[in-house]
């Protein structure tokens, strides 16, 4: 059984002044205390991105085995649509752009 292992210097790879000099240009840009948080975000985003990919893999593997019917719990999981545009009359549009609208 051959065991292959990662070389830990790569030539022509960044190496430790490289990345410290990265960690130096990173505090400078964004702050000593910003960077935890950016690196939070940034695994957040990562994890989303991951649940996103899988969910895509899935609905894929499912149509290439022939069952693309939908379930119930599928469509339970989805969250529902919500217009959060606000319903506006032809009378608030007209006032609001101060037209007026002639009525008989």
């Amino acid at each position: 059984m051959v065991v292959e292992t990662a070389p830990l210097f790569i030539p022509g790879g960044m190496g430790p002044p490289e990345l410290a000099i990265i960690l130096i240009i990173a505090i400078l840009l964004f702050g000593a205390n910003k960077i935890p948080k950016l690196a939070r975000s940034t695994g957040e985003a990562m994890g989303e991105f991951q649940k996103g990919r899988e969910k895509v893999e899935t609905e894929l593997e499912e149509m290439r085995d022939g069952s693309g019917n939908v379930s119930e719990s599928d469509l339970e999981d989805d969250e529902e649509f919500v217009d959060t545009e606000p319903v506006t009359t032809e009378e608030e549009t007209s006032t609001e752009t101060g037209t007026e609208t002639e009525t008989n």
